[in-house]
């Protein structure tokens, strides 16, 4: 009777391991690359550029970065300042108006889209190569990896034949294309010297106001004194203004592709037309979100370098999560990493591999869902499965460098959920903040 029940309980955890592997590898990401509006003219500018440069496409994304399409240089745009080129920009002592934020946004559009963006991201989606455009083609590789389709399922010769293939080849373009972004980064700052600059000039107006009235010098070495304290706090502090694009994918532009453009085999016509079509593939601006931290970092707890470094990419996180929680095509999907049980096997919690740099506190509230695919139809659906919030304390701190700062939770391997309604969670079921539009119950 113990063989025998040993062996159905080995049976059982088999068969729960092969569905949470399964449901593991159906994960999966929307695609990002990110941009920099770099401004030359900033003593801190090339920082910035540097600091940009060196930070990776967050890791719920995947990295859909176009070769020499990461920076777009102020000095050499034109067109939407009133009294010089480039953007209208956010400085100490102006916020940038809605009125602004929309005409540098759609100006962005502009400047994408005339660089031909979308049409090297739908590129780089269908692996497009060739040395000339007489042995140039495509292919499907990229999708079928980041999409867990089989070659039969997205061979596009063969899908666009069939009932089958044609949804196989909608759902990939609803997955994965249509979930492709542009995050361009305007970033500018306020020094802490700025701040104290302005600070003392206001001091020093009080203090001769009140020498004036009582005819000392007590007010001006106030003034001094206060002058010389805020000149000790030298923090630089950020202004992101963060502008989202959406790759235009939708039925009509990919039949234009499948029909006209695409091929696997050498064919010199399709590949030209597909070079020549200046209208068909498009990024839509879709969002605005800006950042602007107060709290200053004090000198020395950083180098120079690694200071404007820490402070870029909490900005750029802390926009992305709001653009996250703003559009619903943005939401980001993370797995459950493991269920954690206590030594007598009583389910405690759910893990996570996101925390504060994801936006995410005590507050927070989650979806958990499951991702099915019809396997007649290829189409994909999400079904609710529970809901969860994070547990008190248990909130991981994985901002950058957090734990060169020893902050409260950054030593902790991930975020620790907890169930608050809902049915049973297994392992590679995944996370959705707030409510999305494609569940169903």
């Amino acid at each position: 009777m113990f063989v025998k029940q040993t062996i159905l309980t080995l049976l059982c955890a088999c068969a729960v391991i092969a569905a949470q592997a399964q449901e593991q590898l159906s994960y999966r990401r929307n695609s990002l690359a990110s941009v920099l509006v770099y401004h030359p003219e900033d003593e801190f500018g090339p920082e910035i550029y540097k600091a940009f440069d060196s930070l990776p496409i967050p890791d719920k994304y995947d990295d859909h970065t176009i070769t020499g399409a990461r920076v777009i240089d102020n000095k050499d745009i034109s067109g939407v300042q009133r009294n010089q080129n480039g953007y209208y920009k956010a400085t100490y002592g102006h916020a940038l108006t809605a009125a602004e934020i929309q005409k540098n946004a759609l100006h962005t559009e502009r400047l994408l889209n005339d660089a031909g963006i979308a049409k090297k991201m739908v590129a780089k989606w269908f692996g497009f190569s060739g040395e000339t455009v007489e042995d140039a083609t495509f292919n499907t590789e990229l999708i079928q990896s980041r999409g867990q389709y089989n070659a039969n399922d997205i061979d596009i010769a063969l899908a666009l034949q069939t009932t089958r293939g044609l949804v196989a080849l909608s759902d990939a373009g609803e997955e994965l294309l249509h979930n492709t972004f542009v995050l361009v980064n305007d970033i500018t700052y306020v020094t802490a010297e700025q701040e104290a600059a302005a600070a003392k000039l206001a001091l020093g107006v009080i203090g001769g106001i009140l020498d004036g009235l009582t005819g000392g010098s007590g007010g001006r070495e106030m003034a001094k004194t206060a002058g010389a304290i805020a000149d000790s706090f030298t923090g630089f502090n950020v202004k992101t203004h963060s502008y989202l694009y959406q790759l235009d994918w939708n039925d009509s532009v990919a039949a234009v592709f499948y029909q006209f453009h695409y091929t696997d085999k050498p064919d010199p016509a399709k590949v030209q037309a597909f070079l020549n079509d200046n209208s068909t593939y498009r990024l839509k601006y879709v969002a605005h979100e800006y950042e602007f931290d107060k709290k200053s970092v004090l000198k020395g707890q950083y180098t120079r370098t690694e200071l404007v470094r820490t402070i870029c990419a909490r900005s750029m996180d802390k926009n992305i999560v709001a653009l996250a929680k703003q559009y619903e095509d943005f939401k980001v999907k993370t797995p459950v990493y493991s269920v954690l049980t206590n030594e007598r096997g009583k389910i405690e919690g759910y893990a996570a591999k996101i925390g504060m740099k994801e936006g995410i506190n005590e507050n927070s509230k989650f979806q958990v869902v499951q991702r099915i695919q019809d396997p007649n139809t290829g189409k994909t659906t999400y079904k609710y499965i529970a809901t969860v919030k994070p547990k008190k304390g248990l909130v991981w701190d994985n901002r950058y460098n957090a734990v060169l700062e020893k902050a409260d939770g950054a030593t902790l391997p991930y975020t620790t959920f907890v169930k608050t309604a809902g049915g049973e969670i297994l392992p590679g079921m995944l996370l959705i903040e707030g409510k999305y539009r494609k569940v169903t119950e």
